[in-house]
């Protein structure tokens, strides 16, 4: 909340979801899990005094607080994923064919237009992520509109594609989703952690799909001070949340979503930990490796389905 927000303005909280039974999905081919990998694109775009900000994004892999001048450390940091970490993470995508949405900043495609073409080429999505990686909370209402659209036509030249789906660097200002929703051409936004399921909400008079993003099972723990101290952190969290949720697919079917940053993940003890993850799930079977966009359109597509069998459970 921005700070001449009035306390309670905004869109209102709901605590009960779709409550003790779940709700009641059915993955395509009964999948028990529908696993989304997202990789957040973020390189060149982040605050930096390079860029002309009054400050530095903060330290990505040292605990140190960014100096009042260019940091050309944690440039670099941020460097690696363009020029490397991408890369690597494309090959283990391609090497198991899956499906990818990628969180991307429309500044930093603009900065390296390869990205884009490689994204058109293998088929993946864009959820896009700002025009640049800011803070849309900070914004005042009508630049955050503007950036909106700026991002969407940048997106939609560099990648081939039209975004439709929406994640903000956190928090979401209060108008963000009011401002997707006008801008049209929108299936959903990724700017909640509220569930293992996507579900909907009204803005105004329109229904408004949201699919939850969520940290615990992100490579963002890497950063200074968060639980991750080794690649084993990352593969024991995420295998261990894919087998929860698996196990309890037989009956309540759900989502899970892998959140990676080729500056991070892309790391090559980081990266072999993914791969060995993404050989589990692999394994197991009964998986939808699918990205957002194919999750959002399967729920337009059946959420009567699933409001009546919720109706009669």
């Amino acid at each position: 909340m921005s700070p001449d927000s009035p306390a309670g303005s905004g869109p209102d909280r709901d605590f009960t979801g779709y409550g003790r039974q779940g709700a009641p999905v059915r993955w395509p081919g009964d999948a028990r899990v529908a696993i989304c990998l997202i990789v957040n694109y973020e390189s060149g775009a982040e605050r930096s005094y390079w860029a002309g900000d009054a400050r530095n994004e903060p330290p990505q892999e040292f605990g140190y607080p960014p100096p009042p001048i260019r940091d050309l450390g944690n440039e670099s940091i941020f460097e690696y994923g363009s020029r490397t970490g991408v890369w690597r993470l494309q090959r283990i995508l391609d090497r198991y064919r899956l499906p990818v949405t990628f969180h991307g900043c429309a500044r930093a495609f603009e900065l390296v237009p390869e990205v884009g073409a490689y994204i058109a080429e293998a088929g993946h999505e864009v959820c896009a992520h700002g025009w640049r990686w800011e803070e849309v909370s900070r914004l005042p209402r009508e630049v955050e509109r503007e950036h909106i659209a700026l991002a969407v036509a940048s997106i939609q030249q560099t990648c081939g594609q039209r975004p439709v789906g929406w994640y903000s660097k956190c928090p979401p200002s209060l108008s963000t989703r009011e401002l997707l929703v006008e801008e049209g051409g929108f299936l959903y936004d990724s700017d909640s952690f509220a569930d293992d399921v996507p579900y909907f909400t009204r803005v105004g008079d329109k229904r408004h799909l949201v699919i939850p993003y969520t940290f615990v099972t992100n490579d963002s723990l890497f950063h200074p001070g968060q639980a991750y101290s080794s690649p084993a952190d990352f593969l024991d969290s995420c295998r261990r949340t894919f087998d929860m949720l698996w196990d309890g697919g037989e009956h309540r079917p759900q989502m899970m979503s892998v959140g990676l940053h080729p500056r991070l993940a892309g790391q090559p003890g980081r990266a072999h930990a993914l791969r060995t993850f993404l050989e589990h799930c692999l394994e197991r079977g009964e998986v939808w490796f699918a990205r957002k966009a194919d999750i959002a359109h399967w729920w337009y597509e059946h959420a009567a389905e699933f409001e009546r069998a919720g109706e009669a459970a």
